[in-house]
Parts: C-alpha cells; sequence; structure tokens
C-alpha cells in the first residue's frame, strides 16, 4: 500500500509540473501532425497493395502506426528529464524522504504515459476528417496498447538515463534505439510490404507486434489474433522494462 500511495503521490506532483506548461503536449504533437497532412495522402497507391483502396483506408493504416510510433519516441526521450532533476539535486532531496525508490520511477513513468495517451486522443481527433472512424470499445482497447507501450519505453528512457547519467551519451543511446524499432515497427508503412528477411527480423520487435494489433483494431478487425497477441506481447515488455529500470533506480538513490 505504501509503494501504491506513494507513486500515486509522486505522480501528482509531475502531473501538476505538467499542468503548469501545458506546451509540451502541444509540441509532442506537432510532428505527428505535419506527417498526417503532408506524408498521409502520398500512401494510397503505395498501400493499394494491402487493401488501401480510399484515402480513409491509407489513414486507418497509417495512423496507428504513427501513434505507435508517438508512443516510443515520446517514452524514450524522457530520461533527459531525470537527468535534469539529477543535476539540480531533486532526487538528491528526494533521497532523504520516505518516499519509496520504486515510487521516484513509476510516478513519473505514469506521467508520461498520461501524456502520451493525450497526444494520441488528439492525433485521432485530428484524423477524423480523413474518414479514421473506430468503434469506441476497440479505441480504448488501442489506448490501452499504446499506454503498455509507452510505460515500456519510459521505463526504458529512465533505466538508461540513470546508467549513463551524461546527456551527449544518453541522446546518442536513445536515437541508436529509437531508430532500429520504428523501422522493424512499421509506423510509417507496414511490414507486409517489406521483403521476408526484413518481417522475420521485425518478428523480434514488440513494438512491430503492437503496431500489428492497433491496426486490427483500426480497421475493425476484432478477430485478429494480432489483437491479443500485441496485449500480451507489450504487458510482458512493460513489465520487463519496469522490473529493469526499477531495480536500476533503486540501487542508484541509495
Amino acid at each position: 500500500m505504501k509503494l501504491l500511495r506513494d507513486t500515486w503521490l509522486i505522480f501528482q506532483r509531475h502531473m501538476l509540473l505538467m499542468l503548469r506548461s501545458p506546451l509540451w503536449v502541444v509540441l509532442g504533437v506537432a510532428q505527428p501532425a505535419v506527417y498526417l497532412i503532408l506524408f498521409a495522402p502520398l500512401l494510397k497507391p503505395a498501400l493499394a497493395s494491402v487493401g488501401a483502396n480510399t484515402m480513409s483506408d491509407a489513414y486507418k493504416i497509417y495512423v496507428p502506426g504513427m501513434l505507435i510510433a508517438l508512443a516510443l519516441a515520446g517514452g524514450l526521450y524522457v530520461g533527459f528529464g531525470l537527468l535534469g532533476d539529477l543535476a539540480n539535486g531533486v532526487i538528491e532531496r528526494s533521497r532523504v524522504t520516505t518516499v519509496s525508490r520504486v515510487a521516484l520511477l513509476l510516478g513519473r513513468s505514469l506521467r508520461d504515459v498520461v501524456t502520451v495517451v493525450v497526444q494520441c486522443i488528439i492525433i485521432t481527433v485530428l484524423s477524423l476528417p480523413f474518414g479514421v472512424f473506430v468503434n469506441i470499445g476497440s479505441l480504448l482497447l488501442g489506448y490501452a496498447i499504446l499506454a503498455l507501450c509507452a510505460l515500456s519505453s519510459a521505463s526504458i528512457s529512465y533505466g538508461i538515463a540513470i546508467r549513463v547519467a551524461n546527456p551527449s551519451v544518453l541522446g546518442q543511446v536513445v536515437n541508436n534505439i529509437a531508430q532500429p524499432l520504428m523501422l522493424l515497427s512499421g509506423t510509417l508503412l507496414p511490414l507486409a510490404l517489406a521483403p521476408l528477411w526484413l518481417r522475420t527480423v521485425a518478428d523480434f520487435n514488440p513494438f512491430n507486434w503492437a503496431a500489428k494489433g492497433l491496426r486490427a483494431l483500426f480497421i475493425g478487425d476484432t478477430g485478429n489474433p494480432a489483437i491479443w497477441q500485441s496485449i500480451v506481447i507489450a504487458a510482458a515488455l512493460m513489465v520487463v522494462a519496469v522490473i529493469w529500470s526499477a531495480r536500476t533506480f533503486s540501487r542508484s538513490v541509495r
């Protein structure tokens, strides 16, 4: 119970800090919105081979991939904020309190999840004029998948930040992780268009499975096994990432 209470307290604090600077939420959706307007219209000819007969079909394939990219990138870059708090002594001051060390990490990570989900909701609303209409139940399940992905990537980012403790090194490490994960998750184009060897490699990427499940939900294919597979894989990744980063964080702030 103490862990849950402490996590809630840390979460509230970081949510209040975020609400004081809501511009970050808007800036987070600026680039996806540009891609939505300027890149997605080019997709209909490219996606015709995977069933995109209309622009609406093309957007229903593209938007889920973009949301996965947002959850992945939105989580992987949060470690810079932790390094800032370390440099400013915020974490050091927290060490002298009775707050759980694990809660210091989980509270932050849950704030990041809320931020990513809000950004995904904004992108979903912006995609409505392009014909992206999704059943509310499927949409909520899709947001749950995105939340799991965001919690995983945020936890990984915090764990790496604690280990490297250098913004320049963190930037290089995160970029080297984010780029292949995005390319191998089919965020811009479905990997059904890729050669067999690339699809085989992508099967080892949990975010690729998340993109498959989210696309199935957006096109209304609720019986597709990729949906429950994406949930199971995303949940497993989340558990592993949280445990690893929590242990790293707890050991570093003793």
